[in-house]
């Protein structure tokens, strides 16, 4: 008698997904869907919707860096009618669950996402952005206050009637009294984390490589930084955590369920390998029934105090 494959379905509240593996918000769009099989996905994130049209930042909005990339994108938005209209009914194509990211300069502004974006057909869930500046408290990250994320999280859940997931920004105190604030307000899981702030020179022209004097740093670069934040923020709320930042591999994965994420994003590495995500998700089956691992739940959160023995063995002579 064969044994059964490993079951990969975990659930983010009332949202069912086959497995763990999503693309992180700006590192995805339908267009994804002609060069690889999106259909194996747990779920689908949208770049952030706002509420009304903006252009995002001026040129130049990526640059390479060691071990990552800047990313000075600003989040251009074609605003809430044209999502409905133009690239909702492409990602219904698909029967994954459409995650859709939110975001707004103000409270007001996600208020008002949510509202026009509430009860519209093939939404599964929200992902409320809240790294994007608070024009209301100048310019000072929306993610920053701990009742600032309450208040707009409680906005968004009494205004619609999925999931919401809020993603936090690591450039804060402590992610862990975030997370805790986007729990009172009503999220249904928190995502840890998105970009670093970082910045770039070129010291022959003495001007930023980007055309903003700093931008999101993301890549393979931050992964230990993010390791910490998804840990610090299972440790302090009872909801799931979706775990993102430098994610490109199945042991990439395997670290971030165990320091307590239920699912992860893959974000930068989906630009140098369009199917980065795919490739994890069959290594994560092959490694799970290597391990003799029924169930991808049984690794959230396991684990075990104390260093790695590998860590602990002396080096050996060259």
């Amino acid at each position: 008698m064969s044994t059964p494959p490993p079951d990969l379905s975990i659930e983010l509240g009332s949202l069912a997904l086959r497995n763990p593996i999503m693309p992180a918000s700006g590192c995805f769009g339908p267009e994804l869907g002609d060069v690889v099989d999106l259909e194996r996905l747990g779920a689908m994130v949208t770049k952030t919707v706002f509420a009304e049209p903006r252009s995002g930042n001026p040129a130049h909005r990526l640059a390479e860096t060691y071990a990552g990339m800047l990313n000075s994108v600003g989040i251009p938005s074609r605003g809430a009618e044209a999502f409905i209209a133009e690239l909702l009914p492409r990602y219904r194509t698909w029967s994954p669950p459409l995650i859709v990211s939110i975001g707004g300069l103000t409270i007001a502004a996600y208020l008002e996402i949510a509202a026009r974006l509430a009860g519209v057909a093939g939404i599964a869930a929200f992902e409320v952005n809240v790294s994007c500046p608070n024009l209301e408290a100048g310019g000072l990250e929306i993610g920053a206050v701990p009742e600032v994320v309450e208040a707009v999280v409680r906005g968004v859940v009494e205004r619609v009637d999925v999931p919401v997931i809020v993603k936090l920004t690591p450039n804060v105190t402590s992610i862990a009294a975030i997370a805790r604030a986007a729990e009172a307000g009503g999220a249904t899981a928190i995502t840890a984390v998105n970009a670093l702030m970082g910045m770039a020179i070129d010291g022959r022209t003495r001007r930023t490589r980007t055309g903003t004097p700093t931008a999101g740093f993301t890549g393979p670069a931050i992964k230990p930084v993010a390791l910490r934040c998804v840990w610090q923020v299972a440790q302090a709320v009872a909801i799931p955590v979706i775990g993102v930042g430098g994610i490109a591999t199945v042991d990439d994965v395997l670290e971030f369920l165990l320091a307590g994420a239920s699912a992860v994003q893959v974000g930068s590495a989906t630009f140098t390998r369009p199917d980065t995500m795919l490739r994890i998700v069959t290594a994560l089956e092959t490694r799970l029934a290597d391990d003799g691992v029924a169930s991808v739940r049984d690794l959230i959160g396991a684990l075990e105090p104390g260093p790695s023995a590998h860590d602990l063995m002396p080096a050996q002579a060259g």
